[in-house]
C-alpha cells in the first residue's frame, strides 16, 4: 500500500473583508472595532458559574450527566456518557445545564482550549469537575458567539496572564471571567458570526480528521513494512520453513528462532530505587525519554549528581548501540544508546549484543515489530499499567538471520521508515497550520476584523 499526503484548501482570515467603518474600542487589546458594535464586559451579558437552586426540588434519584475534565473537549464538544443519581454529586462539583458554555480553568486545560457549550445532557442537568467556569446566557448574547469568544487568542492568552497560583495548580479566576471585556455586535449579528464560524470550523476540523487519518495509514504502512522485513526477509522468492511457532508462521528456510536472552552477551536491569534528582550533573534517561526507536532529550531534562553517578550505575555502564528496553509505563519502547555520558532511571533495562553475530539496529526493529510487542502483551502483567518481570525475558524468541542478512535488511527498513516518516512530518505541519488557520479565523470574526456576513448570503 502506498500512502501519500494530499492538499486541502481552507479559507485563511485574510480573504474576507473588514467592515466599512471602525472606532476607538476603548480596551487596549482589543484596538479599533466595527463602528456599530458596543464593547460590554461579559459580567453584563452573562451570569458566572450559577447555584444549583434550580434543581434542589428535585428527587435524589434524578439521572443527570456526569462530567469529569477528561470528558471536556478541546474547542468544544462534551462527552456525556457517564450519569449520577443528583444526590450523589449535588454537592462538591460543578453545576450547569443545557446551554450553557463550560471553560477549563486550570492549566493547562485552559491554556489547551478545553471548554464547550452543553447540550444533550440527561435531563438537562450536568455536575462535573470543580476545575470549570461556567457561563450562563441573560439573553443579551448568543451563547455560540460567546463561546467562540472564550475560544479566541486574546481570551487564552490574556487568561494565560492573569492565571494566578504555583505551577500545575494555576487557574484563571472568576473576575476575569466577568470581566473580560469584548465587543459585541447584536444579537442577529452574533448569530450570523456563529453560524458562520460553525461552518468554516467544522470545514477545518473535517481537513484535520482527514490528515489524522493519513497519520494513521502512514504508521499502519510503517509497522507493516518493519514487520514483514524482520520476519520475512527482503527476498521474496527465499525458500521457507515453519517455525515452529504456532502464531508466527513461516520464516526464510536459513533463519534461526532463538530465545531472546540467549542472543545478549549482557544486561543490566535498572528497576529499583529511583533517583535523586538534582538541578545539573549527570543527564538521567527514564522511561518517558525512550521512545519507540529514539531517545526523546526534549520531553523531559533530569539530573543526578556527578558523586552519585558510580553508585546509580553500578549494575553496568551504557556504550553506544546498546539497546535500552522499558518494562514498564511503557510497557516495550525501545532505543539504541546514541551518547554514553548518560545515568539510567528504573524501568529500563540494558541490553548489550555480540555485533559479531547480531546487528543492533535489527535487532531494534524486531524488537519494535508486531511480532515481538505481540509477545509483551501475551507475558505483560498489571491491572493500571502492564509490566514485564524479568523472569519472563527467556520466554521472548528472536528471529535471527546471518549477521551480513540483518545488515541489509536494517539498510532497507531505514530507508524505507525515513521516507514515510518524512511524509508523516509534512502531513502534522498541515495540521498544525491548519489549527493555527481555525485560531486566526474565529480571533478575528469574534473581535470585528473581518466582516463575514457576505459569506453567509
Amino acid at each position: 500500500m502506498s500512502v501519500v499526503p494530499h492538499r486541502e484548501r481552507a479559507d485563511a482570515p485574510g480573504r474576507f473583508k473588514p467592515y466599512p467603518a471602525y472606532k476607538d474600542s476603548g480596551v487596549e487589546w482589543l484596538g479599533k472595532i466595527p463602528a456599530h458594535w458596543d464593547v460590554r464586559r461579559l459580567r453584563f451579558v452573562t451570569e458566572s458559574n450559577p447555584v444549583p437552586s434550580e434543581v434542589r426540588g428535585l428527587p435524589g434519584e434524578t439521572e443527570v450527566s456526569f462530567v469529569p475534565m477528561e470528558a471536556v473537549g478541546v474547542q468544544g464538544g462534551l462527552s456525556i456518557e457517564i450519569t449520577k443519581q443528583l444526590a450523589d454529586v449535588k454537592a462538591g462539583y460543578t453545576y450547569f445545564r443545557d446551554g450553557d458554555i463550560v471553560i477549563a480553568k486550570i492549566t493547562p486545560c485552559f491554556e489547551n482550549g478545553k471548554g464547550a457549550l452543553a447540550a444533550g445532557l440527561t435531563n438537562g442537568i450536568a455536575f462535573g469537575t470543580t476545575e470549570l467556569h461556567v457561563l450562563r446566557m441573560t439573553g443579551r448574547a448568543d451563547s455560540r458567539f460567546v463561546l467562540y469568544l472564550t475560544f479566541s487568542d486574546p481570551f487564552r492568552k490574556l487568561g494565560e496572564a492573569d492565571m494566578y497560583g504555583a505551577g500545575g495548580q494555576k487557574r484563571i479566576s472568576e473576575s476575569f471571567v466577568r470581566n473580560f471585556s469584548p465587543a459585541l455586535p447584536s444579537l442577529a449579528e452574533q448569530r450570523a458570526i456563529a453560524a458562520f464560524l460553525d461552518r468554516e470550523t467544522a470545514r477545518i476540523d473535517a481537513l484535520v480528521a482527514k490528515k489524522a487519518r493519513l497519520i494513521d495509514l502512514l504508521q499502519e504502512q510503517r509497522s507493516a513494512l518493519i514487520t514483514r522485513a524482520v520476519t520475512k526477509g527482503l527476498d521474496p522468492n527465499v525458500l521457507m520453513k515453519d517455525s515452529g511457532v504456532d502464531w508466527l508462521g513461516e520464516i526464510p528456510k536459513h533463519w534461526e528462532v532463538r530465545p531472546f536472552t540467549k542472543c545478549v552477551v549482557d544486561r543490566a536491569d535498572y528497576r529499583g530505587r529511583t533517583p535523586t534528582k538534582v538541578p545539573s550533573g549527570v543527564l538521567l534517561v527514564t522511561a518517558r525519554n525512550v521512545r519507540m526507536g529514539w531517545i526523546d532529550y526534549n520531553c523531559s531534562e533530569e539530573f543526578v549528581a556527578e558523586d552519585e553517578y558510580a553508585e546509580i550505575m553500578r549494575r553496568g555502564l551504557p556504550k553506544k548501540n546498546d539497546i535500552l528496553f522499558t518494562t514498564e509505563a511503557p510497557l516495550g519502547h525501545v532505543a539504541l544508546v546514541d551518547r554514553e555520558d548518560i545515568a539510567l532511571a528504573q524501568r529500563i533495562i540494558r541490553f548489550r549484543l555480540d555485533p559479531a553475530h547480531l546487528n543492533s539496529r535489527f535487532v531494534l526493529f524486531s524488537m519494535i515489530s508486531s511480532y515481538f510487542q505481540s509477545q509483551l502483551e501475551t507475558l505483560s502483567t498489571g491491572s493500571t499499567a502492564e509490566g514485564l518481570k524479568a523472569s519472563k525475558l527467556p520466554m521472548l524468541w528472536l528471529l535471527v538471520p546471518p549477521v551480513h542478512e540483518q545488515f541489509t535488511i536494517a539498510l532497507h527498513i531505514d530507508h524505507e521508515t525515513t521516507r514515510i516518516d518524512a511524509l508523516a512530518t509534512k502531513v502534522r505541519e498541515a495540521i498544525d497550520r491548519l489549527k493555527e488557520l481555525r485560531t486566526a479565523l474565529v480571533s478575528a470574526a469574534v473581535t470585528g476584523k473581518i466582516d463575514v456576513r457576505e459569506a453567509l448570503a
